[in-house]
């Protein structure tokens, strides 16, 4: 009985836990590539080549590169009815350079006395900390062109380079008399209807306070079906959220006159944290309002991104976390964007908004919604409107 309860004691111990064994040198597996791209969508097989005949039996988990490093991984595979484990290392690593999103050619006052590395915008994919550094002969008290070499470096120590041409001049000696303000340009809603309006396409506007009173029956009269409202928008960098001060009246109004309608935030955070708070404020402020669109998450703080010292992939995050939190929350979310941002910076979203002031778009990415004009003019709103066409 003793040496029964002893052998059951031991089984308990020992026999439940299955034992994995471990070959060393394993020929049997290969992986493709050890050094893995940062943030790339990478599951082991994609990577992994079995030149056995033997069952790999882990699952197709997800490799973590969202930090930079080597880390050790490892799948399970049967050999003789006995279950193995294979060891392996991969190396996340970064190898894209910082990227410069901006003029080369810059003018500044003679005595200037600003850094010049913030004369151009550029930025990394993985670190917000860019290290700028200027080579060339240059007088910032002296008129004059002056041709600088700027290199930018990432935390992976990848390099940029890029030519600036430096134009320092005396702001005294410019002759003005000239000087005109060329005529404004409109165009009118009718003429994009004429346009671009068919069985498949539908037209209509955005609007936020800077429009002021608008006659929601005179915009549906002249044609539009739509108008996507600002909800609201945050005052300035690390500022206040702000309720647009007509958004209540517009969707009232619009809703009333038949229009469908969507809203959109305009953003100027540069933490997830401020995400979070800026999405369930607009969650809160729509006060379970029904809408025919999707929230647009509209951030376009470019001019301010050398100071932000965040990097792409943060960027892109913060957008991402603003449009899934509306989905979490019943409502669909939409990604606005002008064409360059999108095709450089901006990663793919499900729903996009496209802004490209132009007759003809030759973007190539997919898009509901395409924002063709901003100097837009239709009955019911004094002075300009941007113009939106919607496919079907």
């Amino acid at each position: 009985m003793k040496i029964l309860l002893i052998f059951l004691i031991s089984f308990f111990l020992t026999g439940c836990k299955e034992r994995i064994y471990e070959e060393k040198n394993v020929d049997y597996f290969k992986i493709e590539n050890k050094n893995i791209d940062v943030y790339s969508d990478i599951k082991i097989n994609d990577i992994l080549i079995n030149n056995s005949s033997y069952e790999i039996i882990s699952n197709n988990y997800q490799i973590d590169t969202n930090k930079l490093g080597e880390k050790e991984y490892e799948i399970y595979y049967l050999k003789d009815n006995k279950k193995y484990v294979y060891k392996f290392k991969l190396n996340v690593v970064d190898n894209i350079p910082p990227l410069v999103f901006s003029g080369t050619s810059k003018k500044v006052k003679i005595g200037y006395e600003g850094d010049l590395c913030n004369l151009i915008t550029y930025g990394d994919n993985y670190t917000g900390d860019v290290l700028c550094q200027i080579d060339g002969d240059f007088d910032l008290q002296k008129e004059g062109e002056y041709k600088l070499k700027y290199t930018l470096s990432d935390s992976s120590k990848n390099k940029k380079e890029v030519k600036v041409n430096l134009t320092v001049y005396d702001p005294s000696k410019e002759d003005n008399s000239n000087s005109t303000s060329p005529k404004k340009e409109t165009i009118s809603f009718e003429n994009i209807r004429k346009k671009y309006e068919n069985e498949k396409v539908s037209l209509g506007i955005d609007v936020s306070k800077w429009q002021g009173e608008i006659n929601f029956k005179k915009v549906k009269e002249a044609g539009a079906s739509f108008v996507m409202i600002r909800i609201g928008y945050q005052d300035g960098v690390d500022g206040e959220i702000v309720v647009d001060s007509y958004f209540k009246e517009n969707i009232k109004n619009a809703k009333a006159n038949g229009l469908k309608v969507g809203v959109y935030f305009n953003s100027q955070a540069h933490t997830l944290k401020e995400i979070d708070n800026q999405a369930k404020w607009v969650i809160d402020t729509l006060d379970n309002e029904t809408l025919d669109f999707p929230i647009a998450f509209d951030w376009e703080n470019w001019s301010k991104w050398n100071s932000f010292k965040i990097s792409f992939h943060t960027v892109n995050e913060m957008a991402k976390n603003f449009i899934k939190i509306m989905e979490n929350n019943g409502y669909r979310g939409m990604m606005y964007g002008s064409k360059f941002y999108l095709e450089t910076i901006w990663d793919d979203f499900d729903i996009t908004w496209l802004a490209h002031y132009t007759d003809k778009t030759n973007y190539q990415g997919d898009y509901l919604m395409w924002q063709c004009a901003n100097n837009g003019r239709i009955s019911g709103i004094y002075g300009d409107v941007d113009i939106d066409i919607l496919y079907e």
